[in-house]
């Protein structure tokens, strides 16, 4: 076999199925290992941050994760924002990044880079394989390193001679990933206590505690003691719907945030941070809680954050019994004027039971959330690192890993051109994905922060900058042109029938929402 035969087949034996792949010559053997062996699903995106934001969503979806495959260090790179949305999402990816051959490192060539620098600041784990005989060894630690909880990046660089060389060696037989710690019962009596003491507290939420048995023993905790439950303002999944276990979400702005702490004395972490806003502004705190808050961390990230709610539950006396659910409720379709909140009324009112919602909608998207919640079961994504681009992608990924499932795509229409190649990738696999682009013709969000960093006046010269109208968009060409069927809505009665059919159709489809 063949450096890269072993290593295809050490990733297999690993559990990773699907490499989302923009490759190059020093790939080829790679590519020609997954044509031998005939077990990976290769899946070719236009651009480097589509397979890495693709590799994202199908781990959030998948709770596994995938490879992607992306041409030296320039390759890398183009995938880094996509990347860095990943490592906040705490997405389980593993990123081969093919390399010149060992002998021709030392030429001055016009791709050679330092690859290993590039990948230190948005991967968990680093290394170049310099043997063939190594390198299965290599990839099965790199898939062990991306399991580790919460989920890490692992990035393994392939020289090209190490690919194409014999490997004398076999795949390693991989260990079973241990599940993450149980937290201490003594802190769950500590917080039990706590909780239990009157105070006002607030619990605050991100990570794997966003599913259904975590919500609910959290939801009951809550309702006891009378606590705020909240999750953040971007979380990586939430499971939703009619009937599911109640949470508020944080608003992105700071001086919402912060009157939601008023008079919290005690504020339970669970696989969250420290909340605090999303930028600095000129005299504005950046830190939301009251100084004299005390914080408590249930659960990191690296702990079972899940068994951890649950152990607090049975503590505290509430582990079974009622919890706030969100009641069934259907809006009715709009009619009329076409904006944000008459396209959140229908998406509320025909998101099928199961969909999987990829959000990226920004400043279009106030009324989502509230107009959603009644709709049946389904599972939200948000972009978690602010790294604008993120949503097509995620569809792709979310798309691949449950192709039974609806995916509704929401985004803008400047955050859509960063990834707009996603539309080709939809269309090749033929992926279950409706998207909605909310074309307000601008970047409306840097008008919003401009006047809240404090620049109120002389912003005639800048202001077209935040502008997308000279020349428009034409979404619907632009998908046209990439193979999806596209339509243009322009009223609350177009966009009811668009999205409609987007719902009740296979394949992919683009609905350009003109704002």
């Amino acid at each position: 076999m063949t450096g890269a035969e072993n290593l295809v087949q050490a990733l297999l034996d690993a559990g990773i199925e699907v490499c989302f792949t923009n490759p190059g010559t020093s790939e080829m053997h790679f590519l020609t290992a997954i044509n031998t062996i005939k077990k990976m699903r290769p899946i070719l995106t236009l651009f480097e941050g589509v397979a890495t934001g693709a590799a994202d969503g199908y781990a959030r979806m998948a709770d596994k994760p995938a490879c992607t495959l992306l041409h030296l260090g320039p390759g890398l790179g183009n995938g880094i924002a996509n990347l860095h949305n990943a490592r906040k999402a705490r997405s389980p990816m593993v990123n081969i990044v093919g390399d010149h051959a060992t002998y021709h490192k030392s030429n001055e060539t016009p791709l050679r880079s330092d690859v290993e620098s590039i990948a230190r600041p948005i991967s968990h784990w680093v290394r170049t394989s310099y043997h063939p005989d190594v390198i299965a060894w290599d990839g099965a630690e790199a898939a062990a390193e991306a399991k580790k909880a919460p989920g890490h990046i692992a990035t393994l660089i392939l020289p090209a001679d190490v690919s194409w060389s014999e490997s004398k060696s076999q795949p390693p037989k991989m260990s079973l990933v241990q599940r993450p710690p149980r937290v201490a019962p003594e802190k769950i009596r500590d917080l039990a206590s706590i909780l239990s003491s009157g105070e006002r507290a607030f619990i605050l939420m991100s990570g794997k505690a966003l599913r259904q048995k975590g919500l609910q023993a959290a939801a009951r905790i809550a309702a006891k003691v009378k606590a705020e439950l909240y999750c953040d303002t971007f979380i990586s999944r939430l499971e939703r719907g009619a009937g599911a276990a109640k949470i508020n979400r944080l608003p992105y702005f700071a001086e919402q945030s912060s009157k939601r702490f008023e008079g919290i004395q005690h504020l339970i972490l669970v696989e969250s941070s420290r909340p605090e806003s999303f930028f600095a502004y000129p005299n504005k705190p950046t830190r939301l809680i009251p100084g004299d808050c005390q914080v408590h961390i249930l659960a990191t990230p690296e702990e079972d954050s899940i068994q951890a709610l649950c152990d607090l539950a049975e503590k505290m006396g509430v582990s079974h019994g009622d919890y706030p659910t969100y009641t069934p409720f259907r809006p009715e379709l709009p009619t009329g004027e076409l904006n944000p909140m008459s396209v959140a009324a229908t998406i509320g009112a025909l998101m099928p039971e199961n969909a999987i919602v990829c959000d990226e909608s920004g400043t279009s998207g106030g009324g989502l959330m509230k107009l959603t919640g009644g709709a049946p079961k389904h599972d939200w994504l948000n972009m978690t690192g602010g790294s604008i681009g993120q949503a097509l992608p995620l569809s792709v990924g979310a798309a691949v890993a449950c192709p039974d499932r609806k995916v509704i795509c929401l985004s803008g229409d400047g955050g859509a051109m960063y990834t707009i190649q996603s539309l080709w990738t939809q269309a090749r696999e033929n992926l279950d994905v409706v998207n909605v682009i909310f074309a307000n013709r601008a970047y409306a969000i840097l008008t919003q922060e401009l006047k809240r960093v404090g620049v109120e006046n002389g912003i005639e010269f800048i202001d077209p900058l935040f502008q997308l109208d000279h020349p428009k968009l034409d979404f619907c060409q632009l998908a046209n042109g990439m193979g999806v069927k596209a339509f243009r809505a322009t009223t609350a009665d177009e966009f009811n029938v668009h999205f409609k059919n987007g719902v009740n159709t296979k394949g992919p489809m683009l609905i350009e929402v003109v704002l």
